[in-house]
């Protein structure tokens, strides 16, 4: 088969994915803050609450698209794509199984991070060019976050690749089979993780570049229609990506414990790869129902002065196991 037909092939494999994720994604937020709000529309209207879902898509297709007229017309259409591509692109090295696996990188890791980063350029583009102070405000906050958080998020994820001696994402699953060494040492850094990764994804409580009740709607005021859904599909995009590298980095990806690898090769291991993500997605629901929203110096302080000092002191630990582990257990033995 062609490269240039099977590069394409997974392209679109990965755009399908990404709407799939979006319409069950906001299905999933929908139903969770339904229950927790006790709001009705979500869980009663039509089978299980599918009606609600159905009538925001609707909404988003056919909703009118006006340009407010100061825009930088340039940057203003440009920006939903700028965040779009980059949360698509996340996409690539992510391993949903040993064989299922757009593209291994041995630097796939490395690669989602900073393919992410990029995410930032558009929403500050998009922030800018809506001449609006609410809209530069939520843009300037993402700016911050991302500054503050990118550091720690991945001094974080190191532990893993330092115990696994690679930043092949598959590499990291294997080597988590069996591994006693990835449960202590990673403990700490998984919720450094969970931290750091919740303020890169912009998720309540520390969605301050949006942040409704201070900012209408942040960066995006000014958009609406399909453009407003690019948006906020690469928001949701970018939640699965950053709960699929937690279950590829602390949670085994896709293998389950006392089952033979070969079983889950295929689809077989995307399956549990699948429901182990969307249960971590259900988890940041969970907390997004829940928790208030911090105040943005709250925030920051929290990345200087808590997160960066924490996951640095951790990889010194982490290692020093590393290294002086395996000789004194096999000096005990």
């Amino acid at each position: 088969m062609s490269p240039v037909l099977i590069a394409t092939l997974r392209v679109l494999a990965a755009v399908g994915l990404m709407l799939l994720n979006g319409v069950v994604l906001i299905y999933m937020l929908r139903k969770v803050l339904g229950h927790l709000h006790v709001r009705l529309g979500p869980t009663e209207l039509g089978p299980a609450g599918m009606f609600q879902t159905l009538a925001d898509v609707v909404k988003l297709l056919t909703k009118e698209d006006p340009t407010p007229g100061m825009v930088d017309r340039v940057l203003y259409f440009l920006a939903p794509l700028i965040v779009f591509v980059p949360s698509l692109a996340a996409y690539a090295a992510l391993p949903f199984s040993s064989s299922i696996i757009a593209a291994d990188l041995d630097a796939g890791l490395l690669f989602t991070f900073a393919i992410l980063s990029l995410v930032t350029l558009g929403i500050f583009a998009a922030g800018w060019a809506s001449y609006n102070k609410w809209s530069l405000l939520g843009a300037m906050r993402s700016i911050a976050q991302q500054v503050t958080y990118e550091v720690p998020l991945l001094l974080a994820a190191l532990p893993p690749v330092m115990i696994a001696g690679s930043m092949n994402l598959a590499d990291i699953v294997r080597a988590q089979q069996g591994s006693v060494w990835f449960i202590v040492p990673c403990f700490p850094a998984f919720l450094f993780f969970l931290v750091a990764g919740l303020i890169e994804a912009n998720q309540t409580p520390f969605d301050m570049s949006e942040a409704e009740s201070e900012l209408v709607a942040g960066f995006a005021t000014e958009y609406a229609s399909m453009k407003f859904g690019l948006l906020f599909l690469s928001e949701f995009s970018n939640t699965f990506v950053f709960s699929a590298l937690m279950v590829t980095l602390f949670f085994g990806g896709w293998t389950l414990p006392f089952v033979p690898d070969a079983l889950l090769s295929g689809v077989g291991g995307a399956v549990v790869f699948m429901i182990k993500t969307y249960l971590v997605i259900a988890v940041l629901m969970w907390v997004r129902g829940t928790l208030p929203r911090v105040r943005i110096d709250q925030l920051l302080s929290l990345g200087w002065k808590v997160l960066l000092p924490a996951t640095l002191v951790w990889i010194v630990i982490t290692g020093l196991a590393v290294k002086l582990g395996p000789a004194l257990i096999g000096g005990v033995s």
